[in-house]
């Protein structure tokens, strides 16, 4: 359909009315993706709303704080018809686990410690649930992630979202530039969840309280070993606690029980100063513990680099960043020096602890909201 230049742009970038406008809206069921259905439908936009069963909602029921289950599929149906608009179920459950669980399992049994959800951003919903999207005729479409896109001067641009307490930048560090371009974040201005909650009411939501899930969608009660043990019979074979000088302290049920950085429930107490795993040997079934100064990194190998910076990233030798090496960490100053261009150095000007392998490391604008990409942390030296 031709755009009639003379009308101005709607509120989701298009020339058009909204009622012309088809937005598949990516609906998990909670209570962000839901708000987000029923603002645009109550703008007439042409709201579809699209699920996706991820895994076995027969079994999920059960599992409290777990999204795109049986539950929130219902939640997520039960929105769309009080809001009055279509709303389809797609079953992406060997998608996803080829895609998500299985890369998860050999992740964290190879001793890094991954961000699934990442993987799902990049690889399930915003690759073929997009298409999806285009395959319905949809000019764009939304979610419900706190997160800003911004038109520039070179097209859309990702940017944190406005309440720095709900962003959502760092999951999403591997959306591509012509991802983004279809991509809409309606929520992600808004500053603060409880104004979502606030227009949930509004809109007479169902899901207006519903708890926000706090872990992992199929590791729902955060017990990432059982899920191993389940994905990978006989991953927990039992090894030694040692010493970063050579001493064996005691023995372990399993390097999948630790991470690195962790301090609590290493099982050898009784020394003078605390210790904290500094290491993960898969191979010698070992679990290197030292002192906490043993933690610390300056220098992080990066590799499948996602870049949305204005000029290529080769274009330079270095580019002043700031960066983030966990979700949870502040923003820290650093220096980025590309390799090529899926693969990158970053010397961080003030040293990190328990940098990991597959953790992400995102970068952003030094001082401003804009996120320039990121790229996956493979190694430490």
């Amino acid at each position: 359909m031709a755009l009639d230049s003379d009308k101005p742009l709607n509120s989701l970038g298009f020339a058009k009315d909204p009622a012309d406008t088809r937005v598949v809206v990516a609906m998990s069921g909670g209570v962000d993706s839901s708000v987000v259905a029923a603002y645009l439908a109550e703008q007439g936009y042409d709201v579809v709303g699209v699920t996706l069963q991820l895994y076995d909602h027969g079994a999920a029921l059960a599992k409290k704080g777990a999204c795109c289950a049986g539950i929130d599929i219902h939640d997520a149906r039960r929105v769309a018809e009080d809001v009055g608009f279509p709303h389809y179920v797609l079953d992406y459950e060997n998608i996803f686990r080829d895609a998500v669980i299985d890369e998860f399992a050999d992740s964290y049994l190879a001793g890094a410690t991954p961000v699934p959800c990442i993987r799902c951003n990049e690889r399930v919903k915003f690759k073929d649930l997009l298409q999806t999207a285009r395959d319905l005729d949809a000019d764009c479409m939304a979610t419900g992630h706190y997160i800003q896109r911004k038109t520039g001067l070179n097209g859309a641009e990702l940017h944190c979202a406005a309440d720095s307490n709900r962003d959502q930048s760092y999951f999403l560090f591997s959306t591509t530039a012509e991802q983004l371009e279809y991509l809409r974040f309606p929520l992600g201005h808004l500053p603060s969840k409880d104004a979502t909650r606030e227009l949930a009411a509004k809109y007479g939501l169902q899901v207006a309280d519903k708890p926000d899930s706090q872990d992992i969608c199929f590791v729902p009660d955060g017990n990432y070993a059982s899920v191993i043990e389940k994905l990978r019979p006989g991953a927990a074979d039992p090894g030694e606690i040692v010493h970063a000088d050579g001493r064996v302290l005691g023995t372990h049920e399993g390097v999948i029980h630790y991470t690195i950085g962790q301090r609590r429930g290493l099982g050898i107490g009784g020394l003078a100063d605390p210790l904290y795993v500094v290491r993960l040997d898969v191979d010698a079934k070992q679990v290197i513990v030292g002192p906490k100064e043993m933690l610390s990194t300056r220098k992080v190998p990066l590799r499948e680099i996602n870049w949305l910076g204005d000029e290529p990233l080769m274009s330079r030798p270095e580019w002043t960043v700031a960066v983030k090496v966990r979700s949870t960490r502040p923003v820290r100053e650093a220096i980025l020096r590309p390799i090529s261009e899926t693969e990158a150095e970053v010397e961080l000007l003030t040293p990190e602890e328990g940098v990991s392998p597959g953790q992400a490391c995102v970068f952003y604008e030094q001082d401003g909201t804009r996120v320039l990409g990121g790229g996956w942390i493979w190694r430490g030296y």
